[in-house]
């Protein structure tokens, strides 16, 4: 009598994940992603036994980031977890799905809800098993351990490097050129900025200086003509002086000055006490941060308002309904202006660290900026609460109508829609106010 045959193993459909965080190499015939590809497919292969089979679609993200979940293939990844057209994703190592323990415990949430299976080929476990998932945290928790340590260990030395008056990149000052790593004197740019310094020492008044800068056709570094928050970057940075600056700290540099110490006291003594610059700030003081961008729970425009009780001036967002016809019933109908600029500014701050607008600005910007890495642009707009403390209220109005497309209010909140092609101007400037602070 024959022995009845083994019924046929169901089929376990198997998703290969690649990724690779920078772009170099990505032209080869065979790269990164390719070789991780090939053993993950041979690992598939291996466990042809258990019905295993590999599904033909690629999920290859080239160039991004594993601190950030927003990557095109992943994204089709778990689209097709959720409908159901997966049973094992496969990798060659965990960090190539993410280096970050909270988005991997996202990640394995969505695989336990569909019963997906994840497998890394060379650090062998099953997250359907609690000790499987036990053996992910740990690896997960030395893997951001690592990064961080990296990152620790980056900043030391960044820091070690300007105590000791070495240039280490970034915005390129008007009077250098950059070689070898070096901040070298350019004739040409130098005489300009001594030209500036001179003048507004002679108390030339800024928007006068800059009306003369246009008509001679000076220009700044990125080749654009000589505006207000430029004339100010140049005259507060340090760099000129000889010095390299690091969190607020002047150090000896190794590039020669282009200003002397006489000059530099005598400019840095009229930006800050001259009559023009307390009258400048005085006049700019509480401008309509969201001019044309708030917007009612109607939909309707709110534009700004004001008032004056006793001498004190008070400042509204009035729904524009309000100024044409009897006033509505809504208790949003007319807002202080502090109150909800203040909570925008706030949001404002909250969704620039978040890593969808990271992301976000990082792609936009690396259009123009060679070699530009997620980290730098991380790392900039972190920076962008204690730079938005140093800015004269007119800059700060001119940043947010740069960010911002429209704030629609509701007793819910304030609903914030900011603008893709304006977050890589902002990069750029939180890059250049280095210049007040730092090389």
């Amino acid at each position: 009598m024959k022995t009845p045959a083994a019924p046929p193993k169901p089929k376990v459909r198997c998703a290969v994940y690649t990724r690779k965080s920078s772009e170099d190499g990505l032209e080869q015939e065979f790269n990164s992603l390719d070789a991780q590809r090939e053993s993950c497919e041979a690992y598939v292969l291996s466990q042809k036994a258990e019905g295993w089979v590999l599904l033909d679609d690629r999920y290859d993200d080239g160039g991004f980031s594993g601190g950030t979940l927003d990557r095109p293939a992943l994204r089709r990844l778990l689209a097709d977890i959720e409908a159901g057209r997966v049973d094992v994703v496969v990798v060659y190592k965990i960090d190539r799905l993410s280096r970050s323990l909270m988005d991997f415990a996202r990640l394995v949430e969505v695989f336990d809800r569909r019963q997906v299976t994840f497998v890394s080929v060379t650090q062998a476990f099953n997250t359907t098993t609690s000790m499987g998932r036990l053996t992910l945290n740990v690896l997960l928790s030395f893997a951001q351990f690592e990064r961080e340590v990296i990152g620790e260990r980056i900043r030391d030395k960044f820091a070690a490097s300007r105590r000791k008056g070495i240039w280490m990149g970034g915005w390129t000052p008007l009077g250098y050129d950059v070689k070898d790593r070096k901040l070298l004197v350019n004739e040409t740019e130098a005489k300009l900025v001594r030209s500036i310094f001179l003048r507004f020492g002679r108390e030339t008044p800024p928007q006068i200086l800059i009306e003369q800068l246009t008509k001679e056709g000076a220009l700044n570094k990125q080749g654009k003509p000589i505006d207000k928050g430029y004339l100010y970057r140049v005259l507060n940075n340090r760099v000129y002086l000889g010095e390299a600056v690091h969190k607020g700290t002047s150090y000896p540099g190794e590039h020669e000055p282009i200003v002397e110490t006489e000059l530099w006291d005598r400019v840095h003594a009229l930006i800050k006490g001259s009559p023009h610059t307390k009258k400048t700030r005085q006049l700019g003081r509480t401008p309509a941060l969201l001019k044309g961008l708030l917007f009612g729970p109607s939909g309707t425009a709110m534009t700004p308002s004001h008032t004056r009780k006793r001498g004190k001036l008070y400042r509204y967002y009035t729904s524009i309904d309000c100024l044409k016809r009897a006033a509505a019933d809504s208790a949003l109908r007319r807002i202080p202006a502090a109150e909800i600029e203040a909570v925008v500014v706030a949001q404002i701050k909250t969704m620039l660290q978040s890593p969808e607008i990271v992301v976000a600005t990082w792609r936009a910007a690396r259009q123009t900026i060679k070699g530009l890495t997620e980290r730098a642009v991380r790392d900039e707009l972190f920076r962008f609460e204690a730079l938005w403390n140093e800015l004269f209220p007119a800059e700060q109005a001119r940043i947010v109508q740069l960010l911002v497309e429209r704030v629609d209010i509701s007793e819910a909140g304030a609903d914030i829609r900011l603008r893709v092609d304006g977050l890589s101007t902002v990069f750029n400037d939180l890059r250049n106010s280095q210049g007040r602070q730092a090389a």
